[in-house]
């Protein structure tokens, strides 16, 4: 293709090599936000307000408290590869800041009109910094408070193909709102506010508190169903809260995790949290977390993509494991009964929210706003009315309001219900349905699930005794004979170690048939072939390093087939017998595939429905 023309290798002009480097760093109005947060935080910002107007498309303003810029200093920050934050490549090895590529600037510089004000503590007064599509335009001084405000106008504004790239304003609008709410949980000990179109969207007191952060943005029916995990790493430390299995969602969206206050994605981390959960939630269902995890800087690397969302991690296995036993523990400490109201729910209580006072350097701005509402016939409440659902941060709310008596009680965990030491106080009422246990225990009344129950209690027998290698067997008289395709065969060598701790024993019988000799003494009653045969098709899963995945999904399946089913009538002493073994589990609320096992009402609830109670 080349044919008739020479190839010819230039040097790009500083303009081209601007905009491919904006290109990998500010794809959207949202990444402009996270990069010019990040250095308000690393700045030392306490207070943070962030304004966009369409999306941000048209308008990002970001004001902090922070400690400012020089104003010698301010052109230098707009050049690309200039930072504050480290010296030398050794440097990486340690950084501590969330930024530390010296491109933010520069990059937003090279596609938008541009505004810096900043002020320095030790200057009598600010500096006012201009500049358009990278061309510096003017600098001069200005009077202005402590701290640094950039504006952000016509992203994209001299490149138009880009621009047609971007969703519309209100999806725009979304991405940032979705990322300061995750800047809000990471950073705790900031004030954050966030203004859409002249509207308070986001408020946090930056009080320290992360559980006023969780409430204000998830609300109180998943923040009294937390679970507080804390624990020492051999690399640092891991701090926050888990959701009990109730709270969950289809997808990863409610799991939050900060590696030194930076929000990351992270394969290992997932599996650790999930693999905590694994068999006390549903399945395919993913939990609620938010999680901090400080972490010494020489095990971990960030410098490997430029939206500085991947880390890299040295002695990855440990840390998984750490990561999981963390929030195992965690988990275990609490009770696992779920609550269930008859009826319809009661009208949900309305948060009372008392902003606090304005930032000193908003004071003038919001003052403006007010005055614009009242002239434009607006206000807040009424808004709300039409459709625009704001959740002020709750934080600065139970700062300064008392939560109720009763939502208190709602949060704190009461003794176990179910522990051995209280069996002589349960009362079985009867069964309902022939597949559900009526029980009444103090101020409680329990509803079980046979199968469920049977289900986790034979589950955790078999999987003791199969790590123990001690599995009570039933020996097959007369044994009985079946055959196995050339591939169940070879799976049935290749694990035959795996089925003889398990309890079954078989051997070769002749041509491609196998006798079986014995199983478990616990599935003795079930279709022996049938059970035998969905295990072998389950060993194909153990390979490709998933042994002890496959190993629990196997003897789940065992005790599922083994239990007794629903529609099925048992005697009271059968009941007492399986609530007697239930209540001698260490995790009796959940089978192994997640279901509940047992829910509880309380009397009060009961009486409150009967209108024998009002509150």
């Amino acid at each position: 293709m080349f044919d008739d023309k020479k190839l010819m290798i230039t040097k790009l002009d500083q303009n081209t090599i601007n905009q491919i480097a904006a290109g990998e760093v500010i794809d959207r109005p949202s990444s402009v936000v996270k990069e010019l947060l990040e250095n308000s935080i690393d700045a030392g910002a306490t207070a943070v307000t962030v304004e966009i107007k369409e999306g941000g498309i048209s308008l990002v303003r970001i004001t902090d408290n922070g400690c400012g810029i020089e104003g010698s200093q301010i052109p230098t920050a707009f050049l690309r590869h200039t930072t504050s934050k480290i010296r030398t490549a050794e440097d990486l090895l340690t950084v501590k800041s969330l930024g530390f590529r010296g491109e933010a600037l520069s990059s937003i510089a090279a596609v938008a009109q541009v505004e810096l004000i900043s002020k320095t503590a030790d200057s009598l007064t600010g500096f006012r910094y201009v500049i358009e599509g990278g061309e510096e335009k003017r600098l001069e001084e200005v009077g202005a408070p402590e701290g640094t405000t950039i504006l952000v106008h016509n992203l994209f504004f001299h490149t138009p193909a880009r621009k047609k790239f971007l969703k519309s304003a209100a999806t725009e609008s979304g991405y940032i709102s979705d990322l300061m709410q995750r800047i809000a949980l990471s950073h705790p000990e900031i004030s954050l506010r966030l203004i859409v179109n002249n509207q308070t969207k986001l408020h946090t007191a930056g009080n320290h508190n992360l559980k006023d952060i969780i409430y204000g943005i998830y609300g109180r029916d998943i923040t009294r169903e937390l679970v507080s995990v804390s624990r020492e790493l051999f690399c640092g430390r891991i701090e926050g809260y888990v959701g009990k299995p109730a709270v969950s969602k289809g997808n990863r969206s409610w799991e939050n995790y900060f590696i030194n206050g930076r929000y990351i994605k992270s394969n290992m981390i997932c599996k650790a949290l999930e693999d905590a959960f694994h068999g006390i939630m549903m399945q395919h269902k993913y939990p609620f977390c938010v999680l901090h995890l400080k972490i010494d800087p020489a095990y971990i690397d960030v410098n490997v993509h430029p939206s500085k969302m991947e880390i890299r991690f040295q002695q990855e296995e440990q840390l998984y494991q750490e990561i999981s036993e963390a929030v195992t523990a965690a988990l275990k400490e609490q009770e696992m009964i779920p609550s269930f109201s008859v009826g319809a729910e009661e009208k949900k209580e309305a948060s009372a929210a008392a902003p606090r006072g304005a930032e000193p350097f908003e004071k003038r701005r919001i003052q403006q706003d007010d005055v614009r509402k009242k002239d434009e016939g607006r206000s807040w409440n009424s808004e709300r009315k039409q459709g625009e659902q704001v959740r002020e941060a709750s934080s600065y709310a139970l700062d300064q309001t008392p939560v109720p008596a009763k939502v208190k009680q709602q949060e704190l965990f009461e003794e176990k219900l179910l522990q051995k030491h209280f069996s002589d106080e349960y009362q079985i009422i009867g069964q309902l349905f022939r597949t559900y246990w009526l029980v009444q225990y103090q101020d409680n009344f329990l509803i079980v699930d046979q199968h469920a129950a049977h289900e986790k209690v034979l589950f955790e027998k078999l999987m003791k005794a199969f790590r123990e290698s001690a599995v009570v067997t039933q020996q097959m008289n007369p044994p009985f004979v079946f055959t196995l395709s050339a591939s169940e065969e070879l799976l049935v060598r290749e694990y035959g170690e795996f089925l003889k701790n398990a309890g079954f024993e078989l051997e070769p019988f002749g041509g491609s048939e196998y006798a079986v000799y014995a199983m478990p003494m616990e599935l003795y009653r079930i279709d022996s072939q049938k059970l035998l045969r969905e295990i072998i098709d389950g060993l194909s899963q153990m390979r490709g390093g998933r042994e002890a995945d496959a190993v629990y999904e196997q003897i789940a399946a065992c005790s599922c087939k083994g239990a007794i089913k629903g529609n099925q009538q048992i005697s009271r002493k059968e009941m007492e017998a399986l609530l007697e073994q239930l209540m001698g589990l260490e995790n009796p609320y959940t089978c192994p595939h997640g279901r509940p096992v047992i829910i509880k009402m309380t009397r009060y609830e009961l009486e409150k429905k009967f209108k024998r109670v009002i509150s």
